[in-house]
C-alpha cells in the first residue's frame, strides 16, 4: 500500500543520481551493475544521469539502456549546461523523487546489494543526513608504493567493519562518490550556490563535497559511516601520475581555509589563521627533515608536502578569491 501512495504522488524512496562529462566508455559498467541489485522488490526507486555537457555520446547511450531498465525502473537524461560536478549535483537534487538521493561517480562500481544497504541505514538512522561507505580502489595499474598514506584523496576509503559518525569538525568526512543524503536535508541545508564547483581549470580546486556536508552538518544532522556499503572506484593510469597527483594535492589544500570556515564562530576565525598557517608550515618542515633526500623520487612524500605547502596558503587564495567577486 504504501508503495502505491508513494508512486501516485510521484515520490519514491530511492534515487541514484550518476553525474557524468564524458562518460559514454564508463556508464555502461555502471548501468550494469545497477540492472543487478538485489533486495529490491518492496523499494521504489529510479537512476537518473545528469549529463554536465558531454561531448561524446552519452545522450544516446542512455537511450539505449532505458528499454533495459523499463522493467527494473525509470532510468531518466538530463542535461546540466553549468559546468561543475556542484551544479550536477544541484540538478540532481531538485530532479530527484527519491527520499534518500544516492549520488554515484561514472566510475563507481556498486556491489550487488549497495542500494538495499544504503537505504536500509537510511531507515535505521533517522538523524542521519548522509552516510558513506567503504570504497576500494580498482586500479588498472598497481599503484606506487606506500599509497595507502594518500588512497584518501582518491576517494578510497576502507575504515574497518563498525559504523561510526564522521568527525566533520576536523573536515573527516566521506567523498561525495558513493555519498548518499536525504533529499530534505540537502533541499534544507544545502545554499543553492556553493562556493566549490568542482575541479575545473588548472588549479584542480576540491572542497564541493566537503562544503555541502558541512553544511548539512552545521544544520545538526549525522554523518555516518557504514561499511555494509562497498563501492569500487576504478583508478586508470593516468590518476596515478605525478603530474595528476601533484595538482590533487594542490587542489585539495587551497580550500582547506574556506572550509574551515563554514562551521566557525567570529572568535574563532583568527585562530584558523594562525593555525592553518603556522600548523602547515610545521608539518612541510616535518617533512623535508624526514624524506631528506628522496623528495625527488618519493611520489607519496610530494604529494604531502604539496598538500601541506597548498592549505598553507589556502588562505591568501580564500582573500584572492573575495576581493575577486568584487572587481
Amino acid at each position: 500500500m504504501n508503495e502505491l501512495v508513494n508512486q501516485n504522488l510521484g515520490k519514491l524512496d530511492f534515487t541514484i543520481a550518476i553525474p557524468t562529462f564524458n562518460g559514454a566508455k564508463r556508464l555502461p559498467t555502471v548501468l550494469d551493475k545497477l540492472l543487478k541489485q538485489t533486495n529490491l522488490q518492496k523499494i521504489t526507486w529510479e537512476v537518473i544521469v545528469i549529463d554536465n555537457n558531454s561531448l561524446d555520446n552519452t545522450s544516446e547511450l542512455i537511450k539505449n539502456y532505458q528499454k533495459h531498465f523499463n522493467n527494473v525502473c525509470p532510468l531518466k537524461y538530463f542535461h546540466e549546461k553549468q559546468q561543475g560536478i556542484a551544479y550536477a549535483r544541484m540538478r540532481a537534487v531538485s530532479e530527484a523523487k527519491g527520499e534518500f538521493i544516492a549520488f554515484l561517480d561514472d566510475d563507481n562500481l556498486p556491489e550487488h546489494d549497495w542500494v538495499w544497504q544504503s537505504y536500509i541505514f537510511g531507515k535505521k538512522h533517522p538523524k542521519a543526513g548522509a552516510w558513506s561507505g567503504q570504497i576500494h580502489g580498482d586500479f588498472e595499474v598497481n599503484p606506487p608504493e606506500n599509497f595507502k598514506i594518500i588512497q584518501t584523496f582518491l576517494a578510497i576509503r576502507e575504515h574497518g567493519l563498525q559504523p561510526y559518525l564522521f568527525d566533520a569538525d576536523n573536515l573527516r568526512l566521506p567523498p561525495g562518490a558513493a555519498l548518499v543524503v536525504r533529499k530534505k536535508v540537502w533541499c534544507e541545508s544545502v545554499p543553492k550556490q556553493l562556493v566549490f564547483k568542482g575541479r575545473l581549470g588548472k588549479f584542480m580546486l576540491a572542497g564541493d563535497d566537503t562544503e555541502a556536508l558541512l553544511y548539512i552538518y552545521k544544520a545538526g544532522w549525522e554523518i555516518w559511516y557504514n561499511p555494509a556499503m562497498h563501492i569500487y572506484h576504478q583508478i586508470p593510469q593516468w590518476r596515478l601520475e605525478k603530474d595528476y597527483l601533484i595538482a590533487l594535492a594542490r587542489g585539495c589544500g587551497l580550500c582547506i581555509f574556506q572550509l574551515r570556515l563554514i562551521n566557525a564562530k567570529s572568535w574563532e576565525k583568527p585562530i584558523i589563521l594562525i593555525k592553518t598557517i603556522l600548523g602547515n608550515l610545521c608539518r612541510i618542515l616535518q617533512h623535508i627533515f624526514k624524506y631528506k633526500g628522496q623528495l625527488k623520487t618519493n611520489l607519496i612524500a610530494l604529494f604531502e608536502i604539496e598538500f601541506y605547502l597548498a592549505s598553507m596558503i589556502s588562505p591568501l587564495y580564500y582573500l584572492k578569491c573575495y576581493f575577486h567577486r568584487f572587481l
